[in-house]
């Protein structure tokens, strides 16, 4: 009996419409965990790097973390894989709601596409019955609109729904999949449900999920919770409590937007608005929010309420996520009452909300440059919201200028040419990030973005402070009861990290411990994305109530797999190393890792070089980024190693082989 997981897939051939429910193997569960580390395998498997995004080769999987329907608090998570058309990369984003558990429920961990069907489809997935279903009657919809249709259609109410706009039927690369109160957004992946003609993945479930130890893990559950509610009643000085939140969401419950509006960068992430923040906009904004938020919700089984439904009048209610609040204001120059508007027509549409807002102000900063011109915008209001939303229409249609827009900045910019490049400065591996821009380097976060494979910075930070507190006996008092840190060592950085003199930023903390507190950051995350845990409950917050020393507890006692701190870090970390091959086989190098030239106005280039070399070191990678055969060999990788000696990518005597020409995968 399988625990946890239900032991099948369900493999579809959109160009064939054949249907399959595949056994998996345990094996795979005990060396990869699942949700992402499965996933990573089976791309690794099936999807060559020749195979291009829109390819009928390429995969697109929708997994149900290892846990996710079972009664851990917040593991809800569906972790949707596939090659990007933007990154041309590996792309993995997550979405929470109630999907996944639902996909459980029904019996199935994965959902796997493969081919293209000839005509737009949806599928329906209701326990053993699979079928794919006509959707050209939802051609255009919104997802929203489209996953209310289907419900309605199939007289389903409590069906879950992930689907696509229009942004997905047209390929546009930072086209979003939409699931209620989550979406998945970075990577493009919903151009490559759109390239497959797939509208919607519809899932009911029934079924029940067996528990290796139900008692055992009922009590690691109870813990978790105990621990939640002592943490909201005995909050940590300076530490935003659990269940604040994180994101946007969070600020739905708080009004003062002082702190993102002046911090963050506006337009085409160039402008800093120092003192913007003022009485009358704080006013303004409040009551704005007051009367548009409906109210806060959850994701399956539990107890943040990080989401929020919102509806502006004459509009249809929708739920505001992430930092999607204010991407569109900021972007725009406007406030807060168009940002909340546009936001519900980019929700319909599709895409990704840090992207979206970012290629439209650099399409304007190219027409205030004379780099492009009124030619190019026939019939573009005069007013600036009129030409956000005049814009955000082109790009979601493929119209005219929208069409390269669509591409994403550094795309549109190699296709317009003409010094276009100059504006495309806010990218990590060919896509936009969040728009913050800073003073001096941080080490920390320099190693983050530069080597992260996720393209999402605040799915890669958390669990260390982002900043040292300003005196000695705060940190004394922080590090008492800091019991999720790996290492005792971790207690030693902080306490000895200072806001000024020799042991600041950016050469305190040193070297090796940046190295140790990104790595530690990342495998949190990764292990979140293998079990479907939000990050919220663990990766993300400083001491979350998930962590190393229980998570090898839970997974024992829930999937049945002998488990304890020292092989879940080994399994953690070989199948972020697979997710690393992946990207390497498909031509990414060192030369790729670095965050945009502008993101700290003072830089140490030689801090930096020796960062990456020794993050490299201990990640058991060589000079140029890629995984050495010793330290693939200590991972069970072996069939890695083989790949890239018959590639040319390393050589017997551990050598890089760098690419000619960096552009050639482009």
């Amino acid at each position: 009996m399988r625990y946890a997981e239900t032991g099948f897939n369900l493999e579809i051939d959109l160009s064939r419409g054949n249907i399959e429910r595949v056994a998996t193997d345990p094996k795979d569960t005990e060396l990869y965990l699942g949700g992402l580390g499965t996933n990573a395998k089976i791309l690794w498997d099936r999807v060559p790097p020749e195979v291009d995004a829109f390819s009928p080769d390429n995969l697109l999987i929708f997994s149900a973390g290892l846990l996710c329907g079972t009664p851990a608090t917040g593991c809800n998570r569906t972790i949707v894989s596939t090659m990007s058309p933007q990154t041309k990369l590996m792309a993995f984003s997550m979405m929470g709601g109630f999907w996944a558990p639902e996909l459980k429920y029904a019996g199935y961990d994965k959902v796997i596409l493969r081919g293209k069907s000839p005509d737009l489809v949806y599928i329906w997935i209701h326990n053993d019955q699979v079928e794919i279903r006509d959707a050209s009657h939802l051609a255009g919809k919104g997802a929203i609109e489209t996953a209310e249709l289907i419900k309605q259609e199939l007289r389903e109410p409590k069906a879950q729904v992930a689907a696509i706009g229009l942004a997905g039927e047209n390929r546009v690369f930072y086209a979003s999949i939409e699931q209620g109160r989550s979406s998945a957004s970075r990577g493009g992946i919903g151009a490559v449900m759109g390239d497959k003609k797939v509208k919607a993945i519809v899932v009911r479930g029934t079924n029940d999920i067996n528990i290796a130890q139900p008692a055992e893990f009922i009590g690691l559950c109870n813990e978790v919770l105990e621990y939640i509610k002592y943490r909201e009643e005995h909050p940590i000085p300076g530490v935003m409590p659990i269940l604040a939140g994180l994101g946007s969401p969070q600020e739905m419950k708080v009004h003062d937007e002082k702190w993102h509006t002046e911090n963050f960068m506006w337009g085409n992430s160039r402008v800093r608005r120092k003192g913007f923040w003022n009485d009358e906009i704080a006013e303004n904004w409040k009551e704005t929010l007051e009367s548009a938020r409906t109210r806060l919700i959850s994701c399956f089984n539990c107890p943040m309420k990080c989401g929020a439904t919102i509806s502006m009048p004459g509009l249809p209610t929708y739920m505001m996520k992430c930092f999607t609040k204010l991407t569109y204001t900021m972007g725009a120059f406007s406030d807060l009452d168009f940002g909340l508007r546009i936001a519900q027509r980019a929700t319909e549409y599709g895409v990704d909300g840090f992207s979206t807002p970012q290629v439209m102000a650099f399409a304007l900063e190219l027409y205030e440059n004379g780099i492009l011109t009124d030619d190019d915008f026939p019939g573009m209001p005069e007013d600036n919201e009129g030409r956000f939303y005049w814009l955000l229409d082109r790009i979601v249609r493929r119209e005219g200028i929208g069409d390269v827009l669509a591409d994403g900045t550094y795309w549109a910019a190699k296709a317009i040419g003409k010094g276009a490049e100059e504006y495309a400065h806010n990218t990590i591996k060919k896509h936009e990030q969040l728009p913050l821009k800073l003073s001096m380097l941080n080490p920390i976060y320099f190693l983050m973005y530069s080597t992260g494979e996720k393209i999402n910075i605040t799915q890669i930070e958390g669990q260390f402070p982002q900043a040292p507190f300003p005196k000695r006996e705060q940190r004394e008092e922080f590090v008492k009861d800091w019991i999720q840190v790996p290492d005792e060592k971790f207690k030693q950085y902080f306490l000895d990290w200072e806001p000024r003199g020799e042991n600041s930023m950016p050469y305190y903390p040193t070297v090796p411990m940046v190295c140790d507190i990104v790595d530690w950051q990342e495998m949190m995350h990764y292990i979140d994305d293998a079990l479907g845990q939000c990050a919220g409950l663990s990766s993300f917050p400083l001491k979350p109530p998930y962590h190393i020393h229980n998570y090898p507890k839970f997974i024992s006692a829930g999937a049945g797999i002998d488990m304890d701190e020292d092989s879940l870090t080994q399994a953690a970390r070989r199948y972020r190393t697979l997710v690393r091959a992946i990207n390497i086989r498909r031509g990414m190098r060192r030369a790729d890792e670095k965050p945009p030239a502008d993101h700290w106005k003072k830089r140490f280039p030689e801090l930096e070089a020796k960062l990456l070399d020794e993050y490299y070191k201990l990640k058991g990678w060589n000079k140029e980024g890629i995984p050495t055969q010793e330290a693939l060999h200590k991972l069970g990788l072996d069939y890695v190693s083989r790949d890239f000696i018959e590639r040319g990518i390393l050589t017997e005597g551990e050598e890089a082989s760098v690419p000619e020409d960096s552009e050639k995968k482009e």
